[in-house]
């Protein structure tokens, strides 16, 4: 037993937030879903949020204070923190904000959501964390479908939408979570079953500060007290295999048939190897979802589930029937021969590079948004080899434009709208269409969401001539 924040907490799981003071930092979605719980539990909340109010705030607003929970806007004040027995901070507040200095002049510790879902969870749910650059959205669904498939209460959640703390009165087994770099960095006390590191690749360099630090907090869930009982890791990724030697976790490796207990892909299928034991799980060509990445993305998946001794069967029947989530590699609609494929998630360069590589022919590519200031020098390669016209759009086109042409490549479209650049794509003839931005969406969108959402109408509006 040991005591946290002013109250007990005895295997993980709080006794109580009755009469507790508990501040959030964040109008967010994990903000409001801890501001929710806690306010039902009995105790005492504050939301704090630095920007100022919008019209769209006041529904939500006048929700929460019917609940009991007030909201200050524009400010974080002295009294909310200094009054406050709990801290919770909402992801995507950067390290280096004022409210951080403010709490710790006060003597206040601040947690992560995720931290405040495990520490009040039920005893016998588990968490299983799934983090890496690319390919965390597709990994967990798969996770939850399979673990659900087999009969147990395994929702996905995290990064990718749910907030755990909506799930606390549920009767979970497992929390399946996507966690990002943001929710790892500020978690103190999550402490999972099973963390998985599907790969790395430098992004959120700006929240950061460099690239190196990004690795170190991905690579930070994996060492300590903290670290998961069983780490599933990348063997093909040099970053994610430096933990081997690092991580106190019983490993797991996949897209590697040296080890143990792995996963591999050997003539487009995957096996199991247990002490030297190797059987078939599935045929990749049998999987609706494709391309090198995805089969990582199952790689992963299956050694989670064989951790847990699901049944192959069961694993095999998921895989096959598993259908990519929106906005990655999604397939809308085929018009005149052409296919149209839906990767707005892709807002970074290695993910766009991963879309590219699963086609076998060449495609049409729509590129561009707010840019990344990454390195250029694989995408434009890949580019080259992969495909018979770029279409660029947004802030990036003309940075995206001079890497293609200092490489020779001047297939290149530019326009201003991504409707237009749909019809341009379509009307070439020259092969599929990808939409896979390799950018943020912030210059044109609310979200990569919006974005593709906007892709699948227009797509869905074109008919056949």
């Amino acid at each position: 037993m040991f005591t946290s924040f002013g109250y007990k907490v005895v295997c993980g799981v709080v006794m109580e937030l009755k009469n507790k003071n508990v501040l959030v930092l964040g109008l967010s979605v994990s903000g409001i879903s801890v501001a929710k719980y806690a306010a039902t539990e009995g105790a005492s909340v504050i939301i704090t949020e630095k920007r100022t109010h919008k019209p769209e705030d006041s529904v939500v607003i006048k929700e929460l204070g019917n609940l009991g929970i007030k909201v200050e806007m524009g400010h974080h004040s002295d009294s909310a923190v200094k009054g406050a027995d709990i801290i919770v901070t909402s992801p995507s507040i950067p390290p280096e904000a004022e409210i951080f200095q403010k709490a710790k002049c006060f003597g206040k510790e601040v947690i992560s959501e995720p931290d405040f879902a495990y520490l009040n969870k039920k005893e016998k749910s588990k968490f299983i964390t799934i983090t890496g650059t690319n390919g965390k959205t597709t990994t967990t669904k798969l996770v939850s479908e399979i673990l659900c498939n087999a009969g147990f209460n395994a929702p996905f959640c995290g990064n990718i939408g749910v907030p755990p703390t909506d799930l606390l009165q549920e009767d979970v087994d497992y929390f399946v979570m996507e966690i990002s770099s943001y929710q790892i960095f500020h978690s103190k006390y999550l402490k999972p079953y099973i963390g998985a590191f599907i790969n790395y690749t430098p992004d959120h360099v700006t929240w950061h500060g460099n690239a190196q630090e990004y690795l170190k907090v991905k690579q930070s869930h994996f060492l300590g007290k903290l670290a998961p009982d069983y780490a599933v890791l990348n063997f093909k990724d040099k970053h994610v295999k430096e933990l081997k030697n690092q991580t106190p976790s019983k490993i797991v490796a996949f897209d590697d048939e040296f080890n143990d207990f792995c996963i591999f892909e050997k003539s487009d299928k995957l096996y199991v190897e247990k002490n030297k034991d190797v059987e078939k799980i599935c045929d990749l060509s049998k999987a609706q979802i494709f391309g090198k990445h995805n089969h990582q993305n199952m790689m992963c998946a299956v050694a989670i589930a064989e951790i847990l001794n699901i049944s192959k069967n069961i694993i095999q029947k998921t895989i096959e029937e598993f259908k990519a989530p929106a906005h990655r590699i999604e397939f809308i609609k085929e018009i005149d021969g052409t296919k149209y494929y839906n990767d707005s998630k892709a807002t970074n360069c290695d993910s766009a590079i991963c879309a590219l590589n699963a086609f076998k022919d060449k495609v049409v590519l729509i590129a561009g948004g707010r840019d990344k200031m990454t390195d250029l020098s694989e995408f434009v390669q890949t580019v080259e080899q992969k495909a018979s016209h770029v279409i660029l759009i947004g802030e990036a086109t003309e940075r995206f434009e001079n890497a293609l042409k200092e490489i020779g490549y001047n297939k290149i479209i530019k326009t201003n709208t991504l409707e237009n650049a749909i019809d341009i794509a379509g009307s070439l003839k020259q092969g599929d269409v990808l939409f896979s931005p390799a950018c943020a969406s912030f210059d044109m969108f609310k979200n990569f969401e919006e974005r593709g959402e906007v892709f699948r109408n227009h797509v869905l509006s074109k008919t056949t001539n």
